[in-house]
């Protein structure tokens, strides 16, 4: 597909700076459009896949990074291009199905993280949730699609999300290296390419054993060790 063709796709299908741009009269969750510049510099230095335009997974990408946007800085769910509103669920690894509004209310990593040990969903707010991986990972959280199954109207596809462990989580040490989640996903889509539903299927429990394994910073059990720390070491750094 050429570039002009690729123009004539839906606005949520193009490049995520653009939706941005034209998303006029939206109400912004901190009053102001996002930047995503520094992600885009991180992106192309460290994604492992480099998806030409108009192919099926630049279009499947570009559909996930609006809808990730949206998700976290459109305040009036009704103004995410990205989904059919009325209709829209998400779930993950077989979990509770949540509406576009509870998205909206309580962040995604709070609806695709369950309580567990190290994570608290129950007791974390939007707020608080994002302001606890913004510090974990300061540079980033980037996320990229690896490989696409199957096309419209249900796409199934595997992704990476990927950042560098520099900031604490909560009182565990940062252990500087990169930590990687691996994931699958399926979406439902309309002709146009609205998402109608979402799920995602990826091991939570890896990701927070590797945030823990530093050990917690005001403690003696540092150097514990973690059972997973060779395969991160193992795997990529982008």
């Amino acid at each position: 597909m050429s570039a002009t063709q690729s123009n004539n796709l839906p606005l949520w299908v193009q490049d995520r700076d653009k939706v941005i741009a034209e998303s006029t009269d939206v109400e912004w969750r901190y009053q102001t459009p996002p930047d995503y510049s520094r992600s885009k510099e991180n992106l192309a230095k460290e994604s492992t896949s480099n998806h030409l335009e108009g192919t099926l997974e630049a279009i499947v990408q570009n559909l996930v990074r609006t809808f990730e946007m949206e998700v976290s800085f459109k305040a009036n769910p009704q103004q995410w291009l990205s989904i059919v509103n009325d209709k829209f669920r998400v779930s993950t690894n077989g979990g509770p199905e949540y509406k576009a509004a509870d998205l909206y209310a309580q962040g995604t990593y709070n609806l695709f993280m369950a309580d567990s040990e190290h994570y608290k969903a129950s007791e974390e707010s939007f707020e608080s949730s994002a302001k606890l991986f913004h510090t974990t990972f300061p540079q980033g959280f980037p996320w990229e699609v690896l490989e696409v199954y199957s096309g419209p109207p249900t796409v199934t596809f595997k992704w990476r999300h990927w950042g560098h462990f520099h900031g604490a989580y909560k009182d565990y040490a940062p252990t500087g290296e990169t930590v990687e989640i691996i994931g699958l996903s399926v979406a439902h889509v309309t002709d146009d390419l609205k998402i109608i539903s979402l799920e995602h299927y990826f091991d939570n429990q890896l990701f927070l054993d590797k945030l823990t394994s530093g050990g917690k910073t005001n403690s003696e059990t540092k150097g514990s060790g973690c059972p997973f720390g060779s395969w991160f070491k193992k795997s990529g750094k982008g």
